[in-house]
């Protein structure tokens, strides 16, 4: 129909080509000009670690009832974000916009844009460090998801068990809450075969996600179905058919090895908990890891922390891949890139039956899972 340049030359309004002076300023304006004649529930979601795979769950749940349209992909920043709210569509229901952020006023800019009514922290961890000038400013920045909530007195949904989150909405009356004995909604965990779930009034959901953390995201999306009028079984059906593609907490079957492919990202957090929860596999276990990037002056010390842990939880092996790891590893299984690893895995075989893949998405571990027999 139309198209929008800033280059005065190209502009040529007979031939609707149009001259502005910021494309990007004009698609985030179009963006809150549509998202202002919406009348639909928003649900805004940021952290440090989780938020693709939670928002994955939580549009799988409430597309048991609604029609809901959500973030695609990792389309969360100040580019994605507008993209997603100009898919709303008018037969949409409910929509679910996923932010993400590297720097401090990043969030509250996307909340101008988003104008959520309900909004979700999933947890505050040592992610875009460099960006955010360490942890508490990451807490900082993310927090301003809350500080749009409370101004315009939304609803906040809080996951109890976390102190942070606890601290910041204290003061705070208009929340959905979870976690704790005294919460609106109660769950329990329960793990079944190295994979999560959840049980509520005495009913079990079982989802294909490994790891603790995921329990939390479960949490969440559950407790939005119940908010939103969904029964348990509805919320069941989701859980358990929510099959992860995305390279997040993916457990994997291949020539009778099981793998863990969680690979399109990590920092210092989620790695630390995703190395834990790979000592509760049966069998010889292998862990692949690749850098963790933007951490700045914390780097060398994060990835020695995290080469430590791993160490002190005594796998069968151990093997890095990255600039930052190959710093502080001095050992034979060290590599560069994914490639590097790629060649050695072609004439040499990893063992054990059980391989975790875990890295930051420049490192693109999960190119070498078809190197591995």
């Amino acid at each position: 129909l139309a198209v929008i340049v800033e280059k005065k030359e190209f502009e040529n309004e007979q031939k609707n080509i149009f001259y502005v002076p910021s494309t990007l300023k004009f698609l985030q304006d179009l963006a809150k000009h549509h998202r202002n004649q919406l009348n639909i529930p928003i649900i805004g979601l940021t952290g440090s670690n989780g938020k693709t795979t939670t928002k994955e769950i939580i549009h799988a749940v409430l597309s048991q009832k609604y029609k809901v349209q959500y973030t695609f992909g990792n389309l969360n920043n100040h580019i994605g974000v507008p993209i997603t709210l100009l898919s709303i569509k008018p037969e949409h229901e409910i929509a679910v916009i996923e932010m993400g952020a590297n720097h401090q006023k990043e969030i509250e800019m996307l909340c101008e844009l988003a104008q959520p009514h309900i909004g979700y922290i999933t947890n505050f961890g040592k992610a875009h460090l460099e960006g955010f000038g360490g942890v508490e400013g990451v807490i900082k920045g993310k927090s301003e998801l809350y500080d749009y909530l409370k101004n315009n007195k939304q609803t906040i949904l809080v996951n109890e068990q976390d102190p942070i989150q606890v601290e910041k909405t204290n003061d705070y009356e208009n929340k959905i809450t979870f976690g704790a004995e005294t919460a609106d909604y109660q769950f329990s965990e329960f793990v079944k075969d190295n994979l999560v779930g959840l049980v509520y009034n005495e009913n079990q959901a079982l989802s294909k996600l490994t790891g603790n953390y995921n329990y939390t995201n479960l949490c969440a999306a559950a407790s939005l179905g119940l908010h939103f009028d969904l029964n348990f079984a509805q919320i069941k059906m989701a859980i358990e058919n929510y099959l992860p593609t995305n390279m997040r907490s993916q457990v994997l079957e291949k020539n009778g090895k099981t793998f863990v492919l969680d690979t399109y990202n990590a920092n210092p957090s989620s790695m630390a908990e995703s190395l834990k929860n790979f000592t509760n596999f049966n069998g010889a276990k292998t862990i692949i890891i690749g850098d963790m990037l933007e951490l700045g002056e914390e780097s060398e010390v994060e990835h020695q922390s995290i080469l430590d842990l791993a160490t002190s939880l005594n796998f069968d092996e151990i093997i890095t891949v990255g600039n930052e790891f190959r710093k502080i590893n001095a050992t034979s299984k060290s590599y560069l890139n994914s490639k590097e690893l790629s060649d050695y895995l072609k004439s040499n075989k990893i063992e054990s039956m059980n391989i975790l893949l875990k890295g930051s998405r420049g490192i693109a571990l999960e190119e070498i899972l078809e190197f591995i027999d």
